[in-house]
């Protein structure tokens, strides 16, 4: 099997996220791990980022997109930002893993979601 993976790993965004509104109303700081696995194996990009997915742009794309509105589950920014990988870029599989700094009796919490074409 010749198939390539192509990480982000601890983007920090800032979003309004959380059940109550009063923990919406302040900015948090999330870390994003994406994993993305490219529709062209490395060995085909021939050495051309538009072969490729471009891990630049899909963090600039990830930071706009967590700080446009408010959610109140990670759940969701997690399945926008599949979402918005798939759509936008050379993917055909996605896994995204976010992990919130809320609870004080924990390091943090989280969820993992993967979503292939």
């Amino acid at each position: 099997m010749n198939e390539g993976v192509i990480r982000i790993s601890g983007l920090k965004v800032r979003t309004r996220i959380g059940v109550p509104d009063e923990e919406r109303a302040d900015w948090q700081d999330l870390l994003v791990d994406v994993e993305m696995h490219p529709k062209a194996a490395f060995s085909k990009m021939n050495d051309e980022i538009s072969a490729t997915v471009d891990y630049h742009a899909v963090c600039l794309e990830i930071e706009e997109l967590a700080e446009t509105g408010s959610r109140h589950l990670i759940e969701t920014l997690a399945d926008e930002i599949a979402d918005l990988v798939l759509s936008r870029h050379s993917a055909k599989a996605v896994t995204v893993k976010i992990r919130k700094f809320i609870l004080p009796q924990t390091e943090w919490v989280g969820v993992e979601l993967r979503k292939s074409v």
